[in-house]
């Protein structure tokens, strides 16, 4: 067994007892690997491991990695910070975007996603903790950001993402992912049933468990999946 086998067996397994110990499917959780920084080799070992979802942080860095592992049948997901020159790339080759935090954004990527693709899913990110150095919305904008989302004909709203302070307890843990759960309630309770968001993209390496014993349905796992991240050689990286 390599190593990278072993390390995603042990998040999955993580997973599993997270979801037993909240009553919940652990294959309602989806695992998304975050691959920045990693080369198209490492990439490829992952998907040996059964993995198929990959995370993205730089539109710029994930061109070369999708045109060549494009015939992988990858779910590419765009999870950084998405500066609005760079939104036609992800318009045209990510399924999802977590990191949504502008209406801006969102009519460019509607407005450039093809018309042969399906609505690409996006999260609203959520400053929970109200930190300067993070990017998305203050809880009290949801609202109207979700109202003027809405309307977009290539989007698809899914639910909202969260990157809170880092949390040494599980219970401090739990604490501010319940902040986003509640505020996604607090969505739902006023949306038709074919708008309600159906998804919490919340929990990483150290603090998934927290998360999905709050309802997190896609963990982002970079560390505890390829360890440090490192580039292999120039020729391989991105």
């Amino acid at each position: 067994m390599s190593e990278l086998t072993e390390r995603v067996a042990i998040v999955r397994q993580r997973i599993k007892q997270a979801a037993r110990e909240a009553g919940r499917d652990a294959d309602d959780i989806l695992l998304l690997a975050v691959t920045k920084a990693q080369s198209i080799t490492r990439i490829k070992e992952a998907i040996k491991c059964g993995l198929i979802s990959f995370g993205e942080n730089y539109a710029q860095e994930s061109i070369p990695k999708v045109k060549a592992l494009e015939d992988n049948s990858i779910d590419w997901h765009f999870i950084g910070p998405l500066q609005t020159n760079k939104t036609r790339v992800v318009a045209k080759r990510f399924n999802w975007v977590h990191s949504l935090d502008k209406v801006k954004t969102a009519r460019r990527l509607s407005d450039q996603r093809p018309s042969h693709l399906p609505p690409i899913n996006v999260c609203i990110q959520i400053n929970i903790d109200s930190e300067e150095t993070k990017g998305g919305i203050a809880p009290n904008r949801l609202g109207e950001t979700v109202d003027q989302i809405l309307g977009l004909s290539q989007i698809k709203l899914r639910g909202l993402m969260a990157i809170p302070t880092p949390r040494t307890t599980e219970d401090n843990q739990r604490k501010v992912f319940s902040k986003l759960v509640k505020l996604q309630d607090k969505v739902n309770a006023r949306l038709d049933i074919r708008q309600k968001l159906d998804t919490l993209s919340m929990g990483m390496s150290s603090d998934l468990e927290a998360a999905i014993k709050e309802g997190a349905t896609i963990v982002r796992v970079g560390t505890a999946i390829f360890g440090t991240r490192h580039f292999s050689d120039s020729s391989d990286r991105l």
